[in-house]
């Protein structure tokens, strides 16, 4: 697990032991973040189930202007942190361990990214985007991007589904604010 551009480009992240954690694997984080390229440069981006803060750091990395990684799990964040402290220069990052609709109702800012990777086997998802679109956390062109191990199915009222690719057993989904 690597970053894959821009001021961190190569840094190697502390990787997870056990089988318990899906980071993104890097074949789909370079085909996400070529999708993303024109969102990231001064975006504030959320990633709400960070785990190792494998997406949160690449944006950072590619010039965010803010990261919020959030995991509920204490292992996750102590990965995290790891892998935060081998940044260099200014980043701008907050760290909160909640629960991901605790976090998403307790956030007070809108976003211009939101990463939504919870544990396949949990149905978090769903849940996660109803809230976004309920406390309107996306800026006006922002987008949620939902990881998950099969297509969406389904309407989320005040987000709309607009693009879903596939790479392997990975489905990435991409909603942004409804009519």
């Amino acid at each position: 697990m690597r970053v894959i551009s821009g001021k961190f480009r190569g840094l190697n992240l502390v990787p997870f032991q056990g089988e318990d954690i899906r980071p993104t694997a890097d074949r789909v984080k370079e085909s996400l973040f070529n999708i993303l390229s024109c969102k990231i440069q001064d975006a504030v981006v959320a990633d709400v189930f960070c785990g190792s803060g494998n997406l949160g750091i690449e944006c950072l990395s590619r010039g965010a202007k803010k990261a919020y990684f959030n995991d509920f799990s204490s292992s996750s964040l102590e990965v995290l942190r790891k892998n935060l402290s081998k940044l260099r220069g200014e980043i701008n990052y907050a760290v909160s361990r909640a629960d991901y609709l605790a976090f998403l109702s307790s956030v007070g800012e809108k976003f211009d990214v939101i990463f939504i990777d919870p544990p396949y086997r949990q149905e978090y998802g769903v849940p996660a985007l109803e809230m976004i679109a309920r406390r309107d956390l996306l800026n006006d062109d922002g987008i949620v991007v939902y990881e998950r191990d099969r297509a969406f199915e389904g309407n989320i009222d005040g987000l709309e589904k607009y693009d879903e690719r596939k790479y392997g057993k990975t489905y990435l989904t991409f909603f942004r604010k409804g009519e």
